[in-house]
């Protein structure tokens, strides 16, 4: 094979080429290049393996083996095929010696043609056309083999990436590129050995680029071919999002973030925790209350981390009988124990390369707190009933509603274990704590539900939500998404009204002051509606004393709210004591 030519072109040609057979440079190559004035006897590079770093500007191929033989090459040079026909008999030295002066003449025109008549100048000056059309777009370009080896790193992506193109030629591109470029969407790891196609691509990415700083992507990704129509590599293009994507977030944030509602100020900083939690691998301890949205944190830190292409393992530690959980963790081999007919892997091999979730950790036993401590200090475990240690590379998440230091200092929970789990805690607030979020959240829930019952502009009233406000929601979240379904069921309107929320949230006070569900009910001619004392006791003590409020709930004026506590002045004061 006859290699490359022209690495600089300017009022003469400056030539780079070899002549290349398994082991040995190729005869006929050395008299035809010879013949052009260019000796390629003293070359280097002997086979392809020696010029797969090397950059070409064309590579020309003689005969057909040499056709289908070579590979694409870094640089993603011009590539001219030259079928050179010959008497293949060997009748004799004088014969075969005819034969290769023959075929060195035939090169040897042929490369002085491209010389002399502009041919490779052309080439030259397109693929210059090439790299300029390179430089000027503002997507990165990266093109591999079929064995991921990669050929050609565009100048727009050199800067995204942060690799220079000579860093990463021939080199696989999930070995470089961590985590993976594709994003678990690789178009070769389906593909290559089973002869399906591939077929084009569009997805979303991110990764770390050589410095560690973490990128967001837009790819497209389609097969390149080769001139007899087979695929020779893949040829992605990717456009740095991270900036769009970052603002984006900002907007989204003001409301949600990674599927978590909340616009208050402790949301946002839970928000701040999730984003920097996610460049790490340290283990995470999230502590709050039940129904806090522990695990959709948890979620979301792994959503938003390198593992986010791996598998996010939950598993309650409190749900699981003592004698199970152990062969939960950690798997078990066949023969174990009674049942175990079959090796079963357990979370922890499950989650490998990703994330396990450990909910309700204050619940595990002395034991396997000891197991626990020890795949966290070693990476190792044993299955149930096995001898033998298997390594796993996990991120541990944990959860918990108890005061787990507490529990260290009663002696319930191992403290070195704490320490482990705890590297980083996170605190979610109480919705008591973050009142701002009822009505962001009573909305999204109101909207879900509805949709998902067919049930379509549903809203809830000033009154009701209002209550909602005032009521201290032990169960959190999950309370009031409870309660959101209550009221569908109960209103059969458009509106929620406070005599459709839960007991717990009204007590006794089910309707309107005064009225039927949903309609007020005027007095005796040119009279005020009548309170009753109980009732407006009651919405003081529900709005913390607001008068406002109060009136709205009570579904009177503020005046006439105003003149009825001036005949109770016993009740001025209601509500505000806490």
């Amino acid at each position: 094979m006859a290699e490359g030519f022209a690495r600089k072109y300017g009022s003469t040609a400056i030539s780079v080429s070899a002549g290349l057979r398994p082991g040995r440079t190729n005869p006929e190559a050395v008299k035809a290049m010879a013949a052009a004035g260019v000796d390629i006897s003293v070359r280097r590079a002997q086979t392809l393996d020696e010029i797969k770093d090397m950059e070409f500007d064309l590579v020309v191929t003689l005969g057909e083996e040499a056709r289908h033989g070579c590979p694409m090459l870094p640089g993603a040079p011009a590539v001219m095929h030259w079928d050179i026909d010959g008497d293949e008999r060997a009748d004799g030295r004088g014969r075969c010696e005819q034969e290769y002066e023959r075929r060195a003449r035939d090169i040897g025109e042929r490369v002085r043609a491209l010389f002399a008549f502009g041919f490779l100048q052309s080439l030259v000056m397109q693929r210059r056309n090439f790299q300029n059309i390179m430089s000027s777009l503002p997507a990165g370009v990266i093109v591999h083999d079929l064995n991921r080896r990669i050929v050609y790193l565009s100048p727009r992506a050199e800067s995204i990436l942060g690799y220079a193109q000579k860093e990463v030629l021939g080199q696989d591109c999930h070995s470089v590129i961590q985590p993976n470029l594709c994003g678990g969407e690789c178009s070769l790891s389906d593909c290559c050995g089973s002869g399906a196609a591939i077929v084009p691509r569009r997805y979303t990415t991110s990764f770390l680029t050589k410095d560690g700083a973490r990128r967001e992507l837009d790819m497209s990704v389609v097969p390149l071919f080769d001139e007899s129509g087979a695929v020779a590599g893949v040829l992605a293009s990717f456009t740095d999002q991270t900036e769009l994507r970052r603002l984006e977030r900002a907007v989204e944030r003001t409301f949600s973030f990674a599927g978590i509602i909340g616009q208050d100020h402790k949301m946002q900083l839970i928000y701040d925790l999730v984003t920097d939690l996610a460049q790490s691998d340290f283990p995470v301890l999230i502590t709050g209350e039940s129904g806090t949205g522990k695990e959709l944190v948890a979620r979301a830190i792994h959503n938003e981390s390198r593992r986010r292409d791996k598998q996010f393992v939950p598993i309650n530690c409190g749900a699981i009988p003592e004698g199970t959980l152990e062969s939960e963790l950690f798997g078990h081999v066949r023969g174990a124990f009674t049942g175990a007919i079959r090796d079963k892997k357990g979370r922890f091999e499950l989650a490998d390369g990703g994330t396990i979730f450990l909910d309700e950790v204050a619940e595990l036993s002395p034991a396997m707190q000891v197991k626990l401590l020890r795949v966290l200090q070693e990476g190792t475990f044993e299955p149930v009933g096995s001898e033998t240690s298997r390594t796993c590379d996990v991120r541990v998440i944990s959860a918990t509603n108890k005061k787990l230091k507490e529990r260290v200092k009663s002696g319930a929970f191992r403290e070195d274990l704490y320490y482990r789990l705890a590297v980083v805690p996170v605190d979610m607030p109480p919705l008591r704590d973050r009142r701002n979020d009822i009505p962001l959240l009573a909305g999204h829930f109101l909207r879900e539900i509805s949709a998902r019952i067919g049930r379509k502009d549903m809203a809830i009233s000033k009154e009701a939500l209002s209550l909602m406000m005032s009521y201290a929601w032990p169960g959190n979240v999950r309370q009031l998404q409870n309660a959101i379904q209550f009221s569908l069921i109960k209103c059969h309107g458009a509106v929620i009204e406070p005599h459709h929320l839960p007991p717990e949230l009204t007590g006794g006070f089910t309707r309107p002051v005064g009225a039927q569900p949903g309609e007020a009910v005027p007095g005796k001619a040119g009279r005020k509606p009548k309170l009753a004392l109980k009732d407006v006791e009651f919405a003081l003590r529900k709005v913390a004393g607001n008068k406002a409020r109060a009136a709205r709930m009570l579904r009177v004026g503020r005046a006439t709210l105003y003149n009825f506590l001036k005949e109770h002045p016993q009740l001025e004061t209601i509500g505000e004591e806490g």
